[in-house]
């Protein structure tokens, strides 16, 4: 039976899933503008309402990933609904201000219960029972328990990729006013889906162990930073560099701690 902890977990994730729908709606109906850029920020912010259900169904299978992904999405969906409420003139609107507080308070409840809770800690540290092949014919065992902090770096390094893509989209409508910005954006959205390849490939290997995947990784994650910030501040201005670069740089912060966890923890088993 599922521990009451956890059904009120999947309740909450729900509503925050729910508000994530219900914010992106005020912010349209009071929006005084729907260019390009605020259509790209609002699609990838309602993204953001699928990854609360794919959450919803870690919990359920009791999966590991479940706490670092919530904490991925929690970065990403306060800053990818947060940077929709402020205008770019006046002041945002009051019903758009409350139902953000609403959402940072769901979203910090279930980041809290998910790591802090030890009902739910419980549950999320069961190990799932996988099929195995023997002479004995098909039987189940428990998965290994991967480290947490291998899954954490992971997560946060595919979020690279659409982190990226996002903003350089979103500078294609800059490009009628700036048309010699048109290579650089280009370059901007390859390199985006570029790094979607590198992140996975590193991570593939940082799951077995690898030095030099964890240092693979780590560059990855700052050339990410060296070319995305600059050109967020030079086609987007610096509300561009906060409303796009502050959610990258939050998800790289986060990877370099986990790789560092991981090389503490590998030079512990080494001694």
């Amino acid at each position: 039976m599922t521990p009451r902890p956890v059904r009120v977990l999947t309740t909450l994730l729900a509503a925050t899933a729910v508000a994530t729908v219900v914010v992106e709606a005020l912010n349209f109906w009071y929006a005084p503008d729907h260019g390009v850029g605020f259509a790209v920020r609002t699609g990838w912010a309602l993204a953001r309402t699928l990854g609360w259900l794919i959450l919803i169904s870690q919990v359920r299978k009791a999966r590991a990933t479940a706490k670092p992904l919530s904490l991925i999405l929690t970065i990403t969906t306060l800053f990818a609904v947060g940077r929709l409420i402020v205008p770019p003139t006046g002041r945002p609107p009051l019903p758009g201000l409350i139902s953000f507080g609403v959402l940072t308070v769901l979203c910090l409840t279930v980041v809290t219960l998910l790591h802090r809770h030890p009902a739910v800690d419980a549950h999320l540290s069961r190990q799932p029972r996988r099929p195995v092949l023997t002479r004995d014919g098909l039987s189940f065992r428990a998965a290994p328990p991967g480290d947490p902090w291998v899954l954490t770096a992971r997560l946060a390094s595919f979020a690279y990729s659409p982190l990226m893509l996002v903003p350089a989209v979103t500078a294609i409508g800059t490009l009628r006013h700036r048309p010699e910005w048109a290579l650089a954006v280009i370059f901007w959205i390859l390199a985006g889906i570029a790094v979607s390849y590198a992140a996975l490939l590193a991570a593939v290997f940082l799951r077995r162990g690898s030095h030099r995947a964890r240092t693979a990784l780590t560059s990855v994650t700052l050339a990410v930073l060296a070319f995305d910030l600059p050109l967020c501040y030079l086609l987007l201005g610096a509300d561009g560099l906060i409303r796009d670069g502050a959610p990258l740089v939050a998800a790289s912060a986060l990877a370099l701690y986990a790789l560092t966890r991981i090389q503490r923890t590998s030079a512990r088993a080494a001694a």
